[in-house]
């Protein structure tokens, strides 16, 4: 029940109506690119992509953020990683009362539709205090399906109350060993990049493959 609630949704544009940059972003490469979400593809990657505004929705949503490959990287070096993300500043974040004994725990939702099917990573990483919170979601077919994930409260480490980058949120298309050599912490915990994208699949594996993802929050 969220009468009485407003403004619970922490997403800026998680419904990806606004795009001001443009529809389509060929060859993107770490740039942001759908309003307030940036792709990520980095450290020797071979594999290109686009990225656009789509119309391909579920109920009740208007537009997705889509990402094609353009050309495919089937072999992912150690180091290569490629994402969608998004920064939260933490004066909005106050809410969460992270670092002392109040901290709230929070629930991320989000619509995903693909055809290359799999275990996909998604990464909480707290800025200020080197933090993250690395989980899953399974893809089990080609449909809109709704994804839903319980983040803990974290008593450890507060969030600066200012503009500055906070909380990002990425949701990892793949990865290389570096990585995903690791276990998913699925609780906060200290970084550590090997646990990152544990069982992440290689989105990147094929020409044919198409990402969607909307109805963030």
């Amino acid at each position: 029940n969220i009468t009485n609630k407003p403004n619970r949704n922490l997403i800026i544009n998680g419904c990806m109506i606004c795009s001001q940059r443009g529809s389509s972003f060929a060859s993107i490469t770490n740039a942001y690119c759908l309003d307030r979400f940036k792709f990520r593809n980095s450290n020797g990657i071979s594999g290109t992509f686009t990225v656009s505004q789509s119309t391909d929705t579920p109920d009740g949503f208007g537009n997705s953020l889509k990402v094609d490959v353009g050309t495919a990287d089937a072999a992912m070096a150690a180091g290569e990683v490629f994402n969608i993300g998004t920064l939260l500043e933490g004066q909005d974040l106050q809410r969460l009362a992270k670092g002392t004994s109040g901290a709230k725990k929070s629930v991320l939702s989000f619509y995903v539709k693909t055809n290359k099917t799999g275990l996909y990573s998604v990464i909480l990483y707290d800025n200020d205090n080197t933090r993250m919170f690395s989980t899953s979601y399974t893809v089990s077919n080609t449909n809109w399906n709704r994804y839903t994930i319980d983040v803990a409260a974290d008593t450890t480490g507060a969030y600066g109350n200012d503009n500055a980058s906070s909380l990002e949120i990425y949701w990892y298309l793949g990865a290389g060993s570096n990585r995903t050599s690791g276990t998913l912490t699925n609780a906060w915990a200290s970084y550590v990049a090997a646990n990152v994208a544990a069982g992440q699949v290689n989105f990147a594996d094929s020409t044919s493959n198409e990402f969607y993802i909307t109805g963030i929050q």
